[in-house]
């Protein structure tokens, strides 16, 4: 019976097209053979380290300079690195939780819903669930972690019988693919604004040719060639969805997972019937409200906070470039003002954080070790070595690609595009100047590079996969399938549009 039963899988397999058998095929391996995402940043701290020994990097050492960044033993560096990324621990933490109530709201609930109503058949389903999470990611990145996620649940209802992995993998597609090269791409917005661009980034910047030591938004990520780089690596996200979508018989759906789906509004919804009543806010019908729960029933608190917070933000953003003010405090405070009034009642929005909050538990856990990591390649002389090799192998052709690659690889080690350039931007400009290269376009390729990263590492899953109830390796032989097809598609277009921006 066991044979009969494996001959039909693999007959079942045999009869998907092919992108869908070699997706199918590595998520079977993934399955199988992939820890789990805090099993992943276990095994990379010790990658790093021993490539760090490799490298000739010292065990042990501190310089002399207490002020110094560089120097340092790849233990010191580790334990200085561990903490380097906590700001921007809690930052990913209320962007998470902000972004989850923001998307459970009644109005985006009800907007999610009838998104989900769209896609049809199975492989509809997860083109149109990759098609909606690249588009959110391009608009905010914070936010399409969520709402992409809460919408791959919600196709997922309505079409059963779609693989509950692929639609999982396609809700975090835009974080491997545009989300750099769109409104909140951390590095585009870096190197446009004077208080986020270091000063020896700036310098660099002005030895290219910019006289202000910055490179607005027009010359990055809204020139022709980076639109149409995206462009490009959209439709092949897009197409590659519906190709690697399984059929039928190889689909794994949510109840064979053992995961249930429960819909976002009206009946069996968690939160149908608990729309005010009740003590403290949890909505239990039947139960006497004190006099002084009030509060948490009023809109009027709520409504004082939001206007508070919006006329600081017209305050903050006066005078200045929308886009080049925009960092993630203030998307942070932005996501809280806008959850606080489409959950219009206190009692709502405190519902809605506390369902959040399990969602940044991998975010808390795994952070510091990835700023263990960061502090590796960062206070040692292992970025300055790699920078050092990508110049010597180059020239004025190959440079983008291989930036593209090297981001990419480093990606995967140090998931943080804004950390990240901070450190590479000095050496990747100067050897952009070198070769006469655009210092905006290499801002373009750096980042195609580090987003592609997103698919080969699950650092920037850990949300979505908390919200779908899925493991890193449920869904990364699909991630990594994608990663075949849009990674070369972004190399082909940054080599091919390049000639077009050089000095």
């Amino acid at each position: 019976m066991t044979d009969i039963h494996g001959k039909h899988a693999r007959s079942d397999v045999e009869a998907e097209g092919a992108l869908a058998r070699l997706a199918l095929r590595f998520t079977a391996f993934t399955e199988k053979w992939l820890p789990d995402a805090f099993g992943f940043v276990l095994v990379g701290t010790f990658v790093v380290l021993l490539f760090g020994l490799v490298t000739g990097e010292p065990l042990l050492k501190r310089p002399d300079d207490p002020a110094a960044t560089k120097g340092f033993g790849l233990i010191d560096a580790w334990g200085i690195g561990f903490w380097s990324l906590i700001t921007f621990t809690l930052q990913m933490a209320m962007i998470i939780i902000g972004g989850y109530a923001v998307a459970t709201s009644r109005p985006i609930a009800r907007l999610i819903t009838r998104l989900a109503r769209i896609p049809k058949s199975p492989r509809t389903a997860v083109a149109f669930v990759a098609a909606v999470a690249m588009l959110a990611s391009y608009l905010n990145w914070a936010f399409s972690l969520i709402f992409a996620a809460i919408l791959a649940r919600e196709v997922a209802r309505n079409v059963p019988k779609a693989d509950y992995r692929a639609l999982g993998a396609m809700a975090f597609l835009g974080l491997g693919t545009v989300w750099a090269q769109g409104l909140s791409g951390s590095a585009a917005l870096q190197v446009a604004s004077a208080s986020s661009s270091p000063a020896p980034v700036q310098e660099v910047i002005k030895a290219g040719g910019h006289a202000s030591g910055l490179i607005p938004l027009s010359d990055t990520i809204f020139t022709w060639q980076a639109i149409v780089a995206t462009l490009i690596v959209y439709a092949v996200g897009v197409g590659m969805a519906w190709f690697i979508a399984p059929g039928g018989g190889n689909a794994r759906t949510a109840e064979q997972i053992g995961i249930e789906l429960k819909p976002l509004i009206g009946r069996g919804s968690p939160y149908n019937g608990q729309q005010g009543n009740g003590k403290q806010g949890n909505g239990q019908q039947g139960e006497t409200r004190r006099p002084g729960d009030w509060l948490e029933h009023s809109p009027l608190f709520s409504l004082l906070i939001v206007l508070l917070g919006a006329i600081y933000l017209v305050r903050y953003f006066s005078g200045k470039s929308f886009f080049n003010a925009l960092d993630l405090n203030t998307v942070n405070l932005i996501l809280f003002l806008l959850a606080m009034l489409l959950h219009w009642r206190p009692w709502r929005m405190a519902r809605a954080v506390r369902d959040g909050a399990p969602a940044v538990a991998g975010v808390l856990l795994q952070f510091p070790l990835y700023g263990g990591i960061f502090g590796m390649i960062a206070y040692t002389g292992i970025s300055a070595r790699l920078a050092g090799w990508m110049v010597q192998a180059s020239n004025q052709f190959l440079f983008p690609p291989l930036v593209a690659i090297y981001s990419c690889i480093l990606g995967i080690f140090v998931p943080s595009g804004g950390s990240k350039w901070v450190i590479e931007a000095p050496y990747v400009l100067q050897a952009a100047n070198e070769l006469k290269v655009d210092a905006g376009w290499m801002v373009v390729v750096y980042d195609l590079g580090e987003a592609s990263a997103n698919l080969l590492q699950p650092f920037w899953m850990l949300p979505t996969l908390a919200i779908l109830g899925l493991k890193a390796r449920d869904i990364m032989g699909y991630t990594f399938t994608m990663f075949l097809a849009c990674f070369p598609a972004a190399l082909i277009a940054v080599t091919l549009l390049a000639p077009h921006v050089t000095g």
